[in-house]
């Protein structure tokens, strides 16, 4: 199994996700383009959460200093992103891909993180934050993978529980939900091990 976790928006909470998946499935686990805190990468933070032995940690494609959209970081280091620069990494295990930011994320001047995840051709996992806004960019994320015919093997909610929200969004999206990540005092291989046992899930569509 391979998925893309992309979420609708910035600070959403894929990382997380992205380790109890990763956790989950014993899986390898990529990001192909980060953008600034190069000390301490998204790849790094997964690798730091993960118990397994199984699971492999492939480097990045592009690796850009500055905290900004792709787009942006990569013009001040004199590098221009193309499509042409990603293929899914070799592995005979399962596979954990982890976005940058949004769908709409610019990775240049033409090109976006969706065009990205269309080209890789895995399911999506979609990645809901509850705030007052977020039943809006969810149906947007939703429809904009729907339009390009990008599958979406289910949504994952993070943060404090919204039910009406929550709710409003598996009824009018038919989606599954595959799990809930409830605020998290403090993040460690420990809790990821324990949310993995709490979010028992399946992808039926994609074994």
């Amino acid at each position: 199994m391979q998925f893309f976790v992309t979420g609708i928006g910035t600070e959403i909470g894929k990382t997380v996700v992205s380790s109890i998946l990763t956790e989950y499935l014993q899986a390898d686990y990529w990001k192909p383009v980060q953008s600034g805190d190069l000390h301490l990468t998204d790849t790094m933070k997964v690798q730091a959460l993960i118990s397994n032995t199984k699971s492999y940690f492939h480097s990045e494609r592009h690796r850009l200093n500055a905290p900004l959209s792709p787009h942006a970081s990569a013009a001040l280091d004199g590098v221009q992103i193309q499509l042409s620069d990603f293929t899914l990494p070799q592995t005979s295990n399962h596979l954990i891909v982890e976005g940058a930011g949004g769908l709409m994320v610019p990775l240049n001047d033409q090109e976006l993180m969706i065009d990205l995840i269309e080209k890789l051709h895995i399911p999506v996992i979609l990645v809901s934050r509850n705030y007052l806004g977020s039943i809006n960019h969810t149906i947007l994320s939703i429809e904009a993978l729907q339009r390009r015919q990008i599958p979406i093997a289910g949504i994952v909610f993070n943060g404090e529980p919204t039910p009406a929200s929550e709710s409003f969004i598996e009824n009018y999206s038919q989606l599954p939900i595959l799990f809930r990540v409830g605020h998290i005092e403090e993040l460690s291989p420990k809790t990821i091990l324990e949310l993995v046992k709490i979010c028992r899930f399946d992808f039926p569509n994609y074994t």
